[in-house]
């Protein structure tokens, strides 16, 4: 994957089999079969942000990549959540079902001017991108549908997790 994240918004069945999996090989097992299975199915339900993730959870949490940082709901738009990996090279972050209107509802009103805000003001300790100009709208461009994405998970009833290597 590369530190390429990706939100896939996911079944009662899928969240099942996530909570039951014993260990990180189970985790990771369980999303390597849903992600082939991934490429036949509705693309509403896969968004890919990219390496972008880091840059967007540092804007909607405290400006960290403090998995507790910031408030909910938007701390669980990207890393926030139940963290199911527990080892430190891979992340994987659910978001319950009944959780995501609440995610869906605090982005909907996010405009590139108030994500411009966020990036321009908060300290990006440790940030592995450049901040600069063309790094906000890579950002920006990664952003945009992800509101779309959450809503159509709250429409269908269904949980959503982020998922990114280290």
């Amino acid at each position: 994957m590369g530190c390429r994240g990706v939100h896939y918004a996911i079944n009662a069945g899928m969240v099942a089999r996530l909570l039951e999996a014993e260990d990180d090989e189970d985790i990771t097992r369980v999303i390597e079969e849903y992600e082939e299975f991934a490429e036949s199915w509705d693309p509403r339900f896969e968004f890919e942000t990219d390496k972008a993730w880091d840059a967007l959870h540092r804007c909607l949490s405290d400006g960290t990549l403090d998995l507790a940082g910031g408030s909910f709901p938007l701390s669980h738009v990207v890393l926030g959540g139940m963290q199911l990996y527990e080892g430190e090279d891979y992340v994987v972050a659910l978001v319950r079902a009944e959780q995501v209107p609440e995610v869906a509802a605090a982005l909907a009103p996010i405009d590139e001017a108030w994500l411009r805000r966020r990036y321009d003001t908060l300290e990006f300790s440790d940030y592995q991108g450049f901040r600069s100009d063309e790094d906000f709208e890579y950002t920006w461009a990664n952003f945009r549908g992800l509101d779309v994405f959450f809503q159509t998970a709250a429409e269908a009833g269904r949980a959503v997790i982020f998922t990114v290597d280290q």
